[in-house]
């Protein structure tokens, strides 16, 4: 059975296989600017790393010294991340399976 949710519709179809078409890193970053302002590419980009440091054990404390994010976010996250699709431990195998897994100092 495929994998449907309540928000999919023909736009966001679209935009997920533009995702997917895109070749290597330098598109990425080229789609992403033009697609997205500077401050969501971040905050999706720390939610990612709240996700790793959550499965890596790390404090609310660590994880809010590292990212700059609050509690309630690192809420959220840890929610998707042990309830949601699994999307976060999708990506998160992948990355560390591929060795581009960041790690924090103390790890």
């Amino acid at each position: 059975m495929a994998y449907t949710v309540k928000w999919q519709d023909e736009f966001t179809e679209q935009l997920f296989d533009a995702i997917l078409a895109l070749e290597n890193k330098e598109e990425c970053y080229r789609f992403f600017e033009d697609i997205a302002t500077i401050g969501e590419i971040k905050t999706l980009a720390q939610r990612l790393e709240v996700a790793r440091m959550l499965r890596a054990g790390h404090t609310y404390d660590k994880i809010t010294a590292r990212t700059g994010v609050s509690t309630a976010t690192i809420s959220r996250v840890k929610k998707y991340l042990h309830y949601g699709s699994d999307g976060y431990k999708t990506i998160l195998e992948r990355l560390e399976k591929a060795g581009k897994l960041l790690r924090s100092e103390e790890e």
